[in-house]
């Protein structure tokens, strides 16, 4: 590979590192075309599997900031770059990895820390964002009926005092604006007397 190839080589991979929110290590001897093909579709959405050079994806990682690959870089090995959900990613090549055990996930990062192979799969056993998100909605849709349900109380509440209050007067048999002859300062107790109104009634 010519100098000016490696070097645009070297650049693809640093950007690839500097995109991704997560990037995993592999190593994949053994595997066939087609397993790395079905690989490939099991983490699209979530991930691109590109089977590197060390020596070059050893430069790009330099270049990029990422350390956590040093001292990996040994053997056939593949990078899956993290675009999507890092979650789903992970059950991806763990899954992978338990039906096809010559793939072995070496370490990885995610967003600048690095991550050993156990803590990969401790993540895959996380739920999904979008699991998350539906239960994060579905707390907030219950927040916001009790916090409805807080706010009509009052309204309701009311109503039913006006109600008993009605009905009070209509039992002893008097009109409407009897509760204006109270003095002033017996409003404080008027929810009170309706109250007790209401429960013998």
């Amino acid at each position: 590979m010519a100098n000016a190839e490696k070097t645009a080589a070297v650049a693809e991979l640093a950007d690839r590192f500097r995109n991704s929110g997560a990037a995993v290590l592999t190593e994949y001897r053994g595997l066939t075309v087609k397993q790395l093909s079905a690989l490939r579709s099991t983490l699209r959405g979530h991930a691109t599997f590109a089977v590197v050079k060390n020596t070059l994806t050893e430069l790009a990682a330099k270049e990029a900031g990422v350390t956590a690959f040093d001292g990996q870089l040994q053997g056939p090995s593949a990078i899956a770059f993290v675009t999507g959900d890092p979650v789903e990613a992970a059950k991806g090549l763990r899954d992978f990895a338990k039906a096809n055990p010559l793939l072995v996930i070496k370490g990885g990062v995610l967003d600048g820390k690095p991550m050993k192979a156990e803590e990969i799969t401790k993540l895959a056993d996380l739920e999904s964002r979008e699991v998350l998100l539906a239960k994060l909605a579905g707390a907030m849709n219950a927040s916001l009926s009790k916090a409805v349900y807080l706010f009509a109380a009052p309204l309701s509440q009311s109503a039913r005092l006006i109600d008993a209050l009605r009905a009070k007067v209509e039992a002893e048999g008097g009109s409407a604006a009897a509760p204006e002859d109270a003095p002033a300062s017996d409003d404080a107790a008027a929810p009170q007397d309706v109250a007790e109104g209401g429960d013998q009634s």
